[in-house]
């Protein structure tokens, strides 16, 4: 990945026109699109499969006028007065009249004072409420009448005498449509800021923000024109723009300050860019891939709108990812040499000059590993206390209880809990079958009257059958509010009554109703937690013991993350549940958050801490395999304590920036964002401190310290079985290393210089070693061993398709392992010894026009064979030549046993005078061969081992 991210960095580079106005381009397609196929976001939660969904799915066959969503207008009397007097009862009988003639959207509207329902006129007369029931769910209600509805509402309130309170809200105003406001912005501009001090200078730190703010245009347009084909919650926009801006400024950032510091010591520019996006740019693409995982990690709840929203969010990131590797370069190369920013002012000094003040960071490291068991004892145990009010955290799908207090949805929830009781925000409904009475009023009235003397259980305002005396319905009136825990128990209470219900009375009862499905959501997301849990924190052990090559760092990784988590969840329930700060906060009423928080914090949270994890340790492991190398490859715990210090200092000051603009981007939601977003944003604010502040840059170098050279202990088996994974561009490395190897633009079709291949990671077996070959286009070589096992491992070695453990390998041009994708799908090999049809084989490696062909196992060919072989290889030279005018030179390489076995053909195939490779086998390689030769490809573009 780091050597394509390498060319697509230079290319970028070279062409910042094409590249920012394809960008360009590519957006405003996106906008046309989002423009002309968006249908509007859908604040409407279902969860297949539970019990208060096949309620509502009941209901909507049987009994729709029950079944869709509803609004409540509430009228409150002054002080004094009555809604049963007039003008008060006179006025609420014209709303009626009103509501029900606002067109085929209103089913029903229900009069308080009608004789068949109860608990809709208060106690004490003061307070009424009118009921519209409307066909479908929220969304389908038109914006014509929801402004007709507002209109009757306005105009009764002018009507009415001074002092009336009337307001207008229910199920259809319960959910706002999220917006950014000014203080968003302010988040941006605290990320300017740190940016600017970042890169000293004004023009780079642009960079990021155009980055990010491209990428998230264009994800916000994608999301609107995916309306056109799925359901798209409001929240789901936001939470992309918020995503999709912190990460994005935070990966151009690395790419950006690694060509900064590169240019400032004095490498070219475009050299600069390009190792930048192909070493900086393979750790953002890692650290992105954590993330997608971990968003689509999302479905793990079984909930469509949150698959949805995990799924819109990992499309943020991955054109996060995309933007930042292909329009950060190209920006860079806008400014060329001028990224350097303004040199630091010497400090004048008359006296003697002193030693060389230490960095900040390499102070903090130092304190922090001088004493790492008692900072390990403190990070825990504060973050341990701040985790206690995690334990109170409930959670609930959001209600107009949540809405700013000036929104008139707000004002009638609470004047219905003043007047009605809380519960009566959210009735329940219990619904069923009852197509075998014969009395189906008296049946319902029993049941009604039975359900009613259930503890928590307020009132039954309405026991009744439908209008066909098939399906039955009991709306309950609870002694608590909608989001309350109580209620939920009720819910359970009322599910565990089913059995007695239905021997007694013989009807198949279902709690339904929309606070009963936001319940049923809200478990079903509690439930998701453990394996979400388990999925993510299996994930980092996975990835981070693959990048890192060790058992302690990514345990210790994974406990770090954990530990941000709970210290997040137990901030947000101190300010939401326990009401800390909560004024400061703006938060508009304390109690559950939003269902969906935790587990979108645990994904968003995973990708982010895996990130700062890398881009800190992989500094600390790259200067302590420095320093083992330097000291003959022994190490003791001062070599790995003195690595982590410097790897730190290299990477602290990126890292603070990239944490301090994370967490200002989330803050900024927080004081005036949606109810929806305010816990998430607030959760991951205070997550990405804590983890990257508290966690990798004071716990991970005081438990790295004290784990000193053992922290990169791995068991050789397990290091065996583990693919490789280059982050840090070790492969961009090694190629701009050895770019004059053997001589720069070299024109050999292959060069090798003591290539080996191991049969352990040791390197104590070598299937073969010490092979030093120069083969020109046009020419043969003809590599020889008495097992044919070695000679397979030499084939597949230099098709590409076998990592290289020792030496130079040159193919095409390519270098190996690092081009190795480059080369599978440039020379063509044909493995001769074995299939049944050798001549098709050797036909098919040579008939894709490559250049260079390997073929092992020609000295086997018999009889035909050998003349058609030959006749193959001599038909492939001259298409070659035809096809590129005499400049397609054929090269082959043969592996046989013996060379005097091959030379007749090539001479038939007109290929004289080969070069020959008699190769060295190590004392067990045959044995150790058979590795390789068991995993041989049955197709010539088969890969083996991948690098």
């Amino acid at each position: 990945m780091s050597t394509l991210l390498f060319t697509l960095g230079r290319w970028s580079f070279r062409h910042p026109w094409r590249v920012l106005v394809s960008w360009l381009l590519i957006l405003m397609i996106a906008g046309g699109g989002a423009a002309l196929l968006n249908k509007g976001t859908d604040n409407s939660f279902s969860i297949p499969g539970t019990e208060a969904q096949e309620g509502l799915e009941l209901l909507n066959r049987t009994f729709p006028q029950a079944s869709g969503t509803s609004a409540q207008l509430v009228v409150v009397a002054p002080e004094g007065g009555s809604v049963r007097d007039e003008p008060f009862a006179g006025e609420i009988a014209d709303t009626v009249t009103a509501f029900g003639d606002l067109g085929d959207d209103v089913l029903a509207v229900t009069d308080p004072f009608d004789q068949t329902v109860s608990g809709l006129v208060s106690e004490d007369d003061r307070a009424a409420i009118v009921r519209v029931q409307f066909d479908g769910e929220a969304t389908s209600v038109s914006a014509e009448t929801k402004d007709a509805l507002t209109s009757v509402a306005d105009r009764m309130r002018a009507d009415l005498p001074d002092g009336t309170q009337v307001a207008l809200g229910g199920d259809l105003f319960s959910t706002s449509i999220p917006a950014l406001s000014i203080v968003e912005v302010i988040g941006v501009l605290v990320a300017l800021f740190v940016l600017i001090v970042t890169f000293r200078s004004f023009a780079v730190s642009w960079f990021p923000l155009v980055s990010a703010l491209i990428g998230v245009a264009l994800a916000t347009a994608m999301i609107f024109v995916a309306t056109q084909f799925a359901s798209v919650s409001s929240t789901t926009p936001l939470l992309s723009v918020m995503l999709g801006l912190a990460v994005g400024i935070d990966y151009s950032l690395f790419i950006a300050a690694r060509h900064q510091d590169q240019v400032r010591a004095g490498m070219d520019p475009e050299e600069s860019a390009a190792r930048s996006t192909g070493t900086a740019g393979s750790s953002v693409a890692f650290a992105g891939i954590t993330v997608l995982i971990a968003l689509i990690g999302l479905s793990f709840a079984g909930i469509p709108f949150l698959t949805t929203m995990g799924i819109a969010a990992a499309v943020a990131v991955a054109i996060a990812v995309v933007v930042a590797v292909t329009l950060t370069p190209a920006l860079l190369g806008f400014a060329g040499p001028r990224v350097a920013g303004w040199p630091r002012r010497p400090k004048r000094s008359r006296t003697r000059p002193a030693a060389p003040r230490r960095s900040f960071s390499e102070r903090w490291v130092r304190g922090v590993t001088r004493h790492p068991l008692v900072t390990t004892i403190a990070v825990v145990a504060g973050l341990g206390i701040v985790a206690i009010p995690s334990a109170s955290l409930t959670l609930a799908l959001p209600n107009a209880g949540v809405q700013p207090p000036s929104s008139e949805a707000r004002q009638a929830y609470d004047l219905t809990a003043e007047h009605f009781g809380p519960g009566a925000n959210g009735p329940l409904i219990m619904t069923g079958t009852i197509v075998t009475s014969n009395d189906p009023l008296t049946l319902m009235q029993d049941i009604g009257d039975d359900i009613a003397s259930i503890p928590g259980v307020k009132e039954v305002a309405l026991a009744t059958p439908n209008e066909t005396a098939d399906t039955g319905l009991v709306q309950i009136v609870p002694e608590t509010a909608p989001d309350s825990p109580e209620t939920a128990d009720l819910v359970r209470e009322l599910r565990a009554q089913h059995d007695r219900l239905l021997d007694e009375y013989g009807v198949d009862l279902k709690v339904t109703g929309f606070t009963a499905v936001g319940i049923d959501i809200s478990d079903r997301l509690g439930e998701a937690l453990l394996p979400f849990g388990i999925f993510v924190v299996g994930l980092s052990l996975i990835l981070l013991t693959i990048v890192f090559r060790s058992i302690w760092v990514p345990i210790k990784a994974a406990l770090g993350y954990l530990l941000s988590v709970l210290a997040a969840f137990g901030v947000v329930a101190a300010v939401f549940e326990w009401g800390w700060f909560a004024d400061l906060l703006h938060v508009t009423r304390e109690g559950p958050v939003i269902s969906f928080m935790p587990i979108i914090l645990m994904g968003v949270l995973f990708g982010l801490a895996m990130d700062y994890e890398v881009f800190l340790v992989s500094r600390m492991r790259e200067d302590y395999v420095h320093a083992r190398r330097d000291r003959g490859g022994r190490a003791d715990r001062l070599t790995a304590v003195g690595a982590v210090r410097s790897g730190f200092t290299s990477s602290a000051r990126v890292v603070t920036a990239a944490a301090v603009i994370m967490f200002a981007v989330f803050a900024a939601f927080v004081p005036e964002g949606d109810s929806s977003i305010k816990p998430i944003a607030l959760g991951l604010a205070v997550g990405i401190a804590v983890d990257a502040f508290l966690i990798r840059m004071t716990l991970v170098p005081a438990v790295m310290a004290l784990l000193g050279e053992k922290a990169w202990w791995m068991p050789r088996w397990l290091d065996r079985i583990l693919p490789h994974f280059d982050i840090e561009g070790e492969a961009v490395e090694r190629e701009l290393s050895l770019r004059e190897w053997p001589e720069r633009n070299t024109s050999a079709a292959l060069v090798g210089e003591g290539v080996a291949v191991h049969a352990d990671d040791d390197g104590e077996t070598a299937v073969f070693s010490d092979a030093t070959f120069r083969v020109e286009p046009g020419e043969s070589l003809v590599v020889s061993h008495p097992d044919p096992r070695v000679g397979r491992a030499f084939a597949l070695a230099v098709s590409g398709r076998l990592r290289v453990d020792g030496g130079l390998l040159r193919v095409g041009g390519r270098l190996l392992p690092e081009r190795a994708p480059w080369v599978r799908s440039h020379v063509g090999l044909a493995l001769l010894d074995g299939p049944t049809d050798p001549v098709a084989e050797l036909r098919h490696a040579t008939a894709g026009g490559a250049t260079i062909v390997v073929v092992d196992g020609l000295d086997a060919l018999a009889g035909a064979d050998r003349d058609q072989a030959a006749a193959v290889l001599r038909d492939a030279a001259t298409r070659l030549d035809d096809r590129h005018a005499g400049a397609g030179a054929l090269t082959v390489v043969a592996v046989v046993r013996r060379e005097l076995g091959v030379l007749d053909i090539l001479a038939e195939a007109h290929r004289t005078a080969p070069h020959t490779l008699p190769l060295r086998g190590g004392a067990s390689a045959a044995s150790a061969a058979s590795a390789a030769s068991a995993s041989e490809p049955s197709h010539p573009n088969t890969e083996v081992i991948s690098s």
